[in-house]
């Protein structure tokens, strides 16, 4: 299994322990400098900050070199993995593949043009909903 990161600033698992530390981001829609402090959402500045950056130095650049489709299908691999371990019980591996399936859906997401923001709404906007009521009132 390859590591999720080869860099060690990328590498969540290099740091040592500490409080993690607020990242700001300027959000693009209104300029206004916000605090990052949820672990996804500075993961997803990292991920979208390795475009264009050099993929023999950075696994993120790779992917992103080798297109969307590439990541796609990485994270259906990852998800798959997650799911086998998942049914076998293991839980510190259900954990890391778990791990692994969301760094792959960031990376399509930033591949993609979406802003976590964008699915935190959707998420937002389905609480309290009941799953039948969210999926009957879905188009298509």
């Amino acid at each position: 299994m390859q590591p999720l990161w080869e860099e060690a600033a990328e590498s969540p698992r290099m740091a040592k322990r500490k409080k993690p530390k607020k990242a700001h981001k300027k959000n693009r829609s209104n300029g206004h400098v916000e605090d990052v402090s949820h672990v996804l959402d500075r993961l997803f500045l990292v991920i979208d900050s390795r475009k264009g950056a050099s993929p023999d130095t950075s696994y993120t650049a790779r992917l992103f070199n080798k297109g969307r489709l590439q990541i796609a299908k990485k994270l259906g691999e990852e998800a798959v993995e997650a799911v086998i371990e998942g049914v076998r019980g293991d839980r510190p591996k259900l954990v890391a593949e778990s791990a692994d399936v969301l760094y792959h859906l960031l990376t399509l997401w930033a591949a993609s043009g979406v802003e976590p923001e964008a699915v935190w709404s959707e998420l937002a906007r389905r609480e309290g909903l009941s799953g039948v009521a969210e999926k009957a009132g879905r188009k298509g």
